[in-house]
């Protein structure tokens, strides 16, 4: 992306998006704020969001533990056809025009937890979520809900602001009839570390535009995404 704020780390070209904060009072700087954002670029980040980062960090451990279990182990947890599970290395092709392969990265997909006998998990992208066994991964499942229902709650303030920024009423995106019943994703990625090389198809995550209402990514200290 060019950019004149642009600054490197780790002598990488970084840009200074501009930062949400949903802690602030001034609703509308934010507003000003994530409208400049969508219009040039369509990245922001979100500061201030609420998610302790004791949670954030243990999901990254928890993360860890799972991608780095035996393959016998994770392919019992292979995604159905509710999109919850794991997806395996080379599963997915975001850029199927330009990649040989698919991405060179692993995924596990949770949602919002229904039971089977709910009359609600007939519907797409609805049902019971695919849990490691307690015995294999401690907490795991306790903290992906926990860190789930959070990360909803971040979506909505900004959904709002969203609203307010297309004139809209804040509560807008908050109607049954919108988004009164999100479907809501949880993506765990684990990268192999493969550096990508577009001139022989080669991609950590093809280049594409995400179909959902909005994504909000959590990142640790290794810079990657690029725009």
């Amino acid at each position: 992306m060019d950019d004149a704020n642009a600054v490197k780390v780790a002598g990488v070209p970084t840009s200074t998006l501009n930062r949400i904060d949903l802690s602030g009072s001034d609703i509308r700087q934010s507003v000003s704020l994530l409208e400049q954002a969508c219009l040039d670029s369509g990245f922001f980040y979100v500061i201030n969001h609420g998610i302790g980062q004791d949670l954030m960090e243990e999901v990254f451990v928890q993360s860890r533990w799972f991608f780095g279990l035996p393959l016998s182990e994770k392919m019992k947890l292979l995604g159905n056809e509710k999109h919850r599970g794991r997806t395996p290395l080379l599963d997915e092709v975001l850029d199927a025009g330009n990649q040989v392969q698919g991405d060179y990265k692993e995924g596990y997909y949770t949602g919002a937890e229904v039971p089977e006998d709910d009359p609600d998990a007939q519907k797409p992208h609805f049902g019971p979520n695919l849990w490691p066994s307690e015995e294999i991964l401690p907490r795991w499942r306790q903290t992906m809900e926990k860190f789930h229902s959070q990360a909803l709650n971040v979506a909505k303030v900004v959904a709002r602001i969203i609203a307010l920024a297309l004139d809209l009423e804040a509560d807008f995106f908050d109607k049954p009839e919108i988004l009164g019943e999100p479907i809501l994703i949880l993506r765990l990625l684990h990268y192999e570390g493969l550096i990508s090389d577009p001139s022989k198809g080669i991609y950590g995550a093809g280049e594409h535009s995400d179909f959902g209402f909005i994504t909000l990514l959590a990142t640790d200290d290794v810079p990657g995404l690029q725009v």
